[in-house]
């Protein structure tokens, strides 16, 4: 896959991760977790905001690598809210601790897909994609 494919999804995934926190914002509220300031809602929409403003950064190549690399930290930032989802799926059915478990180790490959979309500069050097 061509690094700007693989930017283009990327971009691609945090779009619809950001526009979700606004469409069904009651799932994230959920694994805000509670030693954070503020009320959950509020956390959801600053993250959705984070993830859409990412993901129009990773799809600009003039900003696509200053966003891959924040794009990354996202990514390990968020990581206590999954663990708080997993506790708190913990006794919820078998498919439900599934995805909320494997949602644990997932960040890893998230993580270093954005840090390998950073490390390529897609841009040629008469300016166009390639």
């Amino acid at each position: 896959m061509s690094p700007a494919r693989s930017a283009f999804l990327l971009a691609g995934l945090m779009a619809s991760a950001g526009v979700a926190h606004f469409v069904a914002p009651k799932q994230f509220d959920s694994i805000v977790p509670r030693s954070l300031p503020g009320s959950p809602r509020t956390w959801t929409k600053a993250s959705g905001v984070a993830e859409l403003a990412l993901a129009a950064g990773l799809a600009l190549p003039a900003t696509r690598r200053a966003s891959a690399r924040a794009t990354a930290l996202f990514f390990a930032g968020v990581f206590p809210a999954n663990v708080k989802m997993a506790y708190d799926w913990r006794h919820r059915s078998t498919s439900a601790r599934a995805v909320a478990y494997a949602r644990l180790p997932l960040q890893v490959p998230l993580i270093l897909w954005a840090r390998h979309v950073g490390t390529h500069d897609v841009r040629r050097a008469d300016g166009a994609d390639g």
